[in-house]
């Protein structure tokens, strides 16, 4: 059964399921986890400890990209925007599954208020998305746009020997910038101001708060 043919009650229990096999289960990767050509350094303690919070902070974004696309798809009201979200979303379960072999490699864990944070970020694209499906798009590029950029501060604050993990995001940074560029090919408008800024602001407090918890 595909996802145009699914009734509103299948759809729901096809986001809950998927709330719960992010938040609490063990997302599988499709693809070969870039790491993998990596041999896997021993870094000091406070470079563990740094990298596992980088990584933490990866693993809650790949939540809330989760979350935000379902949201968003679960309100799309034309079939292709809706397909088009639930495949960059299923890409991005390659990176959830990356980013905890990473944290478990490390001795960490995922952020202790992934429920928090999935649920919030699906408000907010069913919310985004309630406005169009140009908006939808909009918000994903918007989106892709700012993880991009902190990943490439990640890239930069990264340990250098921790090429495992710096393997991990310079392939998810690409997948990103292509999610953003497809959306702005499939009729993405532009966000009105202070909606970008906003976002930013609401990153900042995740990226803060999930690098600790």
């Amino acid at each position: 059964m595909n996802a145009r043919s699914l009734s509103p009650l299948d759809r729901l229990l096809s986001d809950l399921q998927r709330a719960m096999d992010t938040v609490a289960g063990a997302p599988a990767a499709e693809r070969p986890n870039p790491a993998q050509e990596h041999a896997d350094i021993v870094l000091d303690d406070d470079e563990r400890r740094h990298a596992a919070g980088l990584m933490r902070i990866n693993h809650v974004g790949e939540v809330c990209a989760q979350a935000l696309y379902c949201g968003q798809a679960a309100v799309a009201r034309d079939g292709a925007t809706r397909e088009h979200l639930l495949a960059a979303a299923q890409e991005e379960t390659d990176h959830l599954a990356w980013c905890a072999d990473r944290l478990r490699e490390l001795d960490s864990r995922p952020s202790l208020l992934n429920p928090l944070w999935y649920a919030g970020s699906y408000a907010i694209g069913a919310l985004a998305g309630l406005r169009g499906d140009g908006w939808n798009l909009g918000f994903v590029v918007e989106t892709e746009r700012q993880v991009e950029a902190h990943i490439d501060e990640h890239l930069q604050s990264l340990p250098q020997a921790d090429a495992r993990s710096r393997a991990i995001l310079q392939v998810m940074k690409a997948d990103e910038a292509r999610h953003a560029d497809a959306a702005e090919q499939a009729g993405a408008r532009i966000l009105p101001m202070p909606v970008p800024t906003l976002m930013a602001a609401a990153s900042k407090l995740m990226k803060s708060v999930a690098y600790r918890l």
